[in-house]
């Protein structure tokens, strides 16, 4: 504990390092403020009564979790990162079919900056649309949110949306460009932590207040909280380390090489980036849903709602995009064949395995494999508060679903009716992207020669506070 104190003191005595954490406080801080701005012409506390009764432990409530509370109170930024996310996505999906974009990733910082202005420009475009949906469904729903129906309501609403989320992107940017960790992980890191207080209340007056759970119960349930941890950082550090030997080669008068290393290969290389992606695109039908439209249509409200949250198939399309995203994602960051070309260069080679195709080939079998194993570790713990929320509504099911409904138990079925906080996706990304920024914290620490926050990087001696 006083090595961790001595490394935080070290923190703010650095001064670069001091003026990026509090730039990046004072970002998020902004963010905060931002979530108590309602929107204008709407009924804002009649809303959230109404979402309160309606939407807690469903769908919304699931998204609501991640803006922070924005979308139930209806603030200007209610539509949070989900339009940035979604832009990413389908230009990630882009590059892989279209050559230009190809290109320009390769084309190293002045192709990856034009392609981070069309996300820009595609970003806004979504947001514009779903803004549109959101006012609609407020203007034509049965609880009178607004003020003054019409035209003025609808372009006041999209573009207060738009602009929100627009600023949120901009935080979001500067923090990566000029604070410590990722902004846009931080900005959903900040939306979770905010509703633990909440959470725990919950917890307390469940337990003791209305007595829902007994207190073996909330036992459980912290012992499976502390568990969940200790199994995301378990995993979130655990790698495949393939052995790999150089050489020995003459470089002038020198003896080179001759050393032996390893290739690590991250069990979950994509952290929490898949569930982020699949959580998005699976939030486009229910976005439509809210199109007249589409409402109308028997057919596709049907269709589209068979995908709403705690459905069946909801279920079974969110693990198969988690996985695909896995296998999208690494294949992005690393390429097997680009590996094993570079260590056929340098002289390297993996013992029992002959350069070139067969080494390729080699890794990506392992990666293959790990990265499934990766997948079902991120689906797990993305299922994890879906179930307890509000079950897996398998009595829907054609044919069979008269039997589960029987004999399945109840809460399998129907869920345990309460937001779990401490649980599956939002626990992996507040550990996983807690983990991240103090990662980065320690690698600035080192790199100006003081010491970090871990023993693994006390091995680096460097300066102590007193000598500072």
């Amino acid at each position: 504990m006083t090595k961790f104190l001595e490394a935080l003191a070290n923190v703010f005595r650095i001064p670069d390092l001091r003026k990026r954490v509090l730039f990046t406080l004072g970002l998020l801080a902004v963010y905060r403020i931002g979530a108590y701005i309602p929107t204008p012409g709407l009924y804002t506390q009649r809303f959230e009564e109404f979402f309160n009764r309606n939407a807690a432990g469903g769908f919304l409530g699931y998204f609501d979790l991640f803006s922070g509370g924005m979308l139930r109170r209806m603030t200007i930024f209610a539509l949070g990162i989900t339009p940035y996310i979604t832009a990413s996505i389908i230009l990630q999906l882009l590059t892989v079919v279209i050559p230009t974009l190809d290109k320009l990733q390769k084309e190293g910082e002045l192709g990856r900056r034009k392609i981070t202005q069309w996300t820009r420009y595609l970003t806004v475009g979504l947001a514009i649309i779903q803004s549109i949906g959101i006012a609609l469904a407020l203007q034509h729903s049965e609880g009178n949110f607004v003020l003054n129906p019409g035209p003025g309501f609808i372009i006041m609403t999209t573009l207060t949306f738009t602009t929100g989320t627009a600023f949120i992107m901009w935080l979001g940017e500067q923090i990566t460009e000029r604070g410590i960790g990722n902004g846009m992980s931080l900005i959903i890191f900040v939306g979770i932590i905010v509703g633990l207080p909440r959470a725990i209340i919950s917890i307390y007056q469940n337990t003791f207040v209305t007595h829902q759970w007994n207190a073996l119960q909330m036992i459980i349930i912290l012992a499976v909280m502390f568990a969940v941890v200790a199994f995301i950082v378990l995993v979130e550090r655990g790698e495949r380390r393939i052995p790999v030997q150089y050489a020995k080669r003459v470089v002038g008068r020198k003896m080179m090489g001759g050393q032996s290393t390893h290739l690590p290969l991250k069990v979950n290389a994509g952290g929490v980036i898949p569930i982020i992606f699949a959580s998005s695109l699976l939030a486009l039908p229910q976005t439509a849903l809210q199109f007249p439209i589409v409402k109308n249509s028997p057919w596709l409200s049907s269709m589209l709602g068979s995908l709403g949250g705690s459905e069946p198939l909801y279920y079974l399309a969110f693990v198969i995009l988690i996985v695909f995203f896995c296998f999208f994602y690494v294949s992005i960051i690393f390429n097997p064949n680009e590996a094993a070309d570079n260590m056929r260069k340098y002289g390297g080679f993996i013992p029992g395995i002959r350069p070139g195709r067969n080494t390729a080939e080699y890794m990506d079998k392992i990666l293959s494999k790990i990265t499934v194993v990766g997948g079902l570790y991120l689906s797990i713990l993305a299922l994890i508060p879906q179930i307890m929320i509000s079950g897996i509504k398998l009595q829907r099911l054609p044919l069979v679903g008269n039997f589960i409904d029987a004999h399945f138990p109840r809460f399998l079925l129907d869920g345990l009716g309460v937001n779990f906080y401490f649980g599956g996706t939002s626990l992996l990304i507040v550990v996983g992207v807690a983990m991240d920024t103090v990662n980065q914290i320690e690698a600035q620490l080192i790199m100006r020669h003081y010491e970090g926050f871990t023993p693994r990087a006390g091995r680096i001696r460097g300066r102590r506070s007193a000598t500072a």
